[in-house]
């Protein structure tokens, strides 16, 4: 069963879920040492060609994906062979598979791959070693892992850690710092940290400039600001809009900000897979607003085939302020 991220994860004087975080820090604790001890033993693998990891601290929500995205197209932009892997998450395959998006759904090899699909070619893997090994003997010359910051089973030539910069009141990227469950880390700030080589703080379009506090977080390492800019304009007219991924209201936000005359909005959880009593309720409420019905490109993918000529997939790319900068952090590391 999949659930909803908790709002009160990301506040840092904990004021909401006070009782819930206490209850689970003993549980949070085992998570943290668990994520450790499996770190500190491995072996990573080298298998031959540059390895660049796109990683977070957090449990979903920090905008890895498209980052990944636009990584892979200014790598394949400079005449590199640039190829995803992915643990699949969500899907059935365990792989290696290369992914065929004319062939495979969603419920084969999870949102994220096919939403990369679309730029480059992208293999599933549940073993990562495997998957690499597969994907260099079919010829990538760079692989760039999808969400693999705590996977240490390849040797990494680049691990970038991508954040989510957007600063509101008490909300914070990292909570009060409490380890999944009773906070949204993945394992502690700094030990997520000394393994980083650089930081990629992402923001909406229409956000201010990243907070300083934020920044002076991340200490010496190089971090890079990036926008989630709407690739175009949602349709006009009311809508109805819905995304099942980690922090929903984000779309929510953003679509507003876009100029979506927006209706109502309905949150699932994250990678929901939509049953028909879901879709019976968005074509309801799309009814009584006379509206249409707008999706983020992840949820789109995961829309049953009938139902996407129904649904506007509302597409979004990371772009970064200084692309030169980046771009040269990426082509030292892809040598």
């Amino acid at each position: 069963m999949k659930l909803s991220t908790p709002r009160w994860w990301y506040e840092r004087n904990g004021r909401h879920g006070r009782v819930a975080r206490t209850l689970l820090k003993p549980v949070s604790w085992i998570w943290a040492a668990a994520t450790a001890r499996r770190i500190a033993r491995a072996v990573p693998v080298d298998v031959g060609v540059p390895v660049i990891s796109i990683g977070n601290l957090t449990v979903g929500g920090s905008g890895k994906t498209p980052v990944a995205r636009e990584v892979l197209r200014l790598l394949r932009a400079r005449g590199i062979d640039a190829q995803a892997l992915s643990r699949g998450y969500g899907g059935r395959l365990e792989g290696p598979v290369r992914v065929d998006p004319a062939a495979h759904t969603a419920a084969d090899i999870g949102d994220e791959p096919l939403m990369l699909s679309a730029g480059a070619p992208v293999w599933i893997a549940r073993d990562r070693v495997a998957g690499a090994h597969a994907a260099v003997s079919a010829g990538a010359g760079t692989l760039v892992l999808d969400d693999a910051h705590q996977n240490p089973s390849l040797r990494k030539t680049l691990s970038l850690v991508v954040v989510d910069g957007e600063t509101r009141g008490d909300e914070w990227p990292f909570g009060d710092g409490s380890v999944f469950p009773s906070g949204p880390m993945r394992e502690a700030l700094a030990a997520g940290l000394a393994r980083a080589d650089a930081v990629v703080v992402l923001l909406p379009a229409d956000a201010p400039p990243a907070d300083p506090e934020l920044l002076a977080t991340f200490g010496a390492l190089p971090t890079f600001i990036a926008r989630l800019e709407p690739a175009e304009a949602p349709p006009a007219g009311p809508l109805i809009g819905f995304a099942g991924i980690a922090k929903p209201w984000k779309v929510e936000r953003a679509l507003k900000a876009a100029g979506a005359e927006l209706a109502d909005f309905v949150p699932f959880p994250d990678h929901a897979a939509y049953r028909p009593a879901d879709l019976a309720f968005l074509s309801d409420r799309a009814a009584v607003f006379d509206a249409g019905l707008i999706t983020t490109e992840k949820d789109w993918v995961r829309l049953p085939p009938d139902w996407r000529t129904r649904v506007t997939s509302w597409p979004v790319a990371a772009r970064f302020e200084d692309e030169a900068a980046f771009e040269a952090l990426l082509a030292h590391s892809s040598r």
